[in-house]
């Protein structure tokens, strides 16, 4: 992305909170407790799936990289929205504006195709449990996470790359942080290939593999009606059940934002959105699995006894 000699805009306001001062201080306190709880759930997450030799599966290998997803994109936006919070003037340079836009948009995009992988974890786990750490192997894990990454930074580059803007002296983007849809807004020459390269990407980043999701779900549930003890089906659902959760929410928020068109978009609508999507996934994601995963709680019980 690099801007035009004609544009004349160096640095963006957010004015995020600005039209609401009566909540900033709960907006502040809401963040705050957000951001901790992400650093802390996350942290803790990748610490006990380090230590515990019993998570040392494909599963958690998984998961680690989804909570280090989380910690990245939690501290992406969430210390600006901090300090911008009670500042006079909450500008943000081009430069720093182009570089969170550009890692959000790759953690994001990361996090979509590990969710995806995840779902086919699954599908091997309960439909072919005998061959599980055969096809589900160290190096396999390794380069279905790695392409997640690189794939995330192919599809970041087409829509970073192309964006020429005029800006035309308008730089107050009504969010709490940069962010692609709102700084085409601020635009004044043509933005239509750029929406079309958002939809284009976001095809490849939320629809398929959503898409590819669902379908993998369709193969478990087929896997678990073949189960013949009410036991042991109820024990294959309940480990795709935080999966499912955090698919909801995170592929629900995203697509909500940036599968519809940009003529029938809210300003207000679209950055609380956001917040739900940047903000408050990355804290609930670590809720979500250790509070309905027996392991995760089994390692953190080791960890307490340890040092009472």
């Amino acid at each position: 992305m690099a801007m035009d000699n004609a544009t004349a805009v160096f640095e963006f306001l957010l004015i995020g909170i600005s039209n609401y001062p009566e909540w900033r201080v709960t907006f502040f306190t809401l963040v705050l407790i957000t951001y901790l709880s992400t650093l802390l759930g996350n942290g803790l997450i990748i610490f006990l799936i380090y230590i515990d030799p019993h998570l040392h599966t494909p599963m958690y290998f998984f998961l680690s990289n989804l909570s280090f997803l989380d910690l990245c994109y939690g501290t992406v936006s969430m210390p600006q929205a901090l300090v911008h919070c009670f500042s006079a003037h909450p500008y943000l340079s081009y430069p720093r504006c182009l570089t969170q836009i550009s890692v959000s948009l790759a953690l994001g995009t990361a996090e979509c195709l590990l969710l995806a992988v995840m779902a086919h974890d699954r599908v091997v786990a309960i439909g072919n449990p005998l061959r599980y750490s055969v096809v589900m192997n160290s190096s396999v894990c390794v380069w279905l996470a790695a392409t997640s990454w690189g794939a995330s930074l192919v599809l970041t580059s087409m829509l970073i790359l192309p964006l020429r803007l005029h800006f035309c002296e308008a730089n107050v983007i009504n969010h709490f942080v940069c962010e692609i849809l709102s700084l085409l807004k601020l635009a004044c020459s043509d933005t239509s290939l750029n929406e079309l390269l958002i939809l284009i990407t976001s095809i490849f980043t939320l629809l398929l593999p959503f898409g590819f999701v669902l379908l993998s779900y369709v193969r478990i549930a087929a896997a678990v009606l073949r189960i013949r003890s009410a036991q042991g089906r109820l024990k294959a659902f309940s480990t795709c059940a935080s999966h499912v959760t955090v698919v909801v929410i995170f592929y629900g928020a995203a697509i909500s934002m940036y599968m519809k068109p940009q003529s029938k978009s809210s300003s207000d609508q679209d950055k609380f959105i956001s917040v739900f999507y940047g903000a408050l996934t990355p804290m609930l994601n670590p809720l979500i699995y250790s509070l309905r995963n027996k392991d995760v709680k089994g390692a953190m019980r080791k960890v307490m006894a340890k040092r009472t």
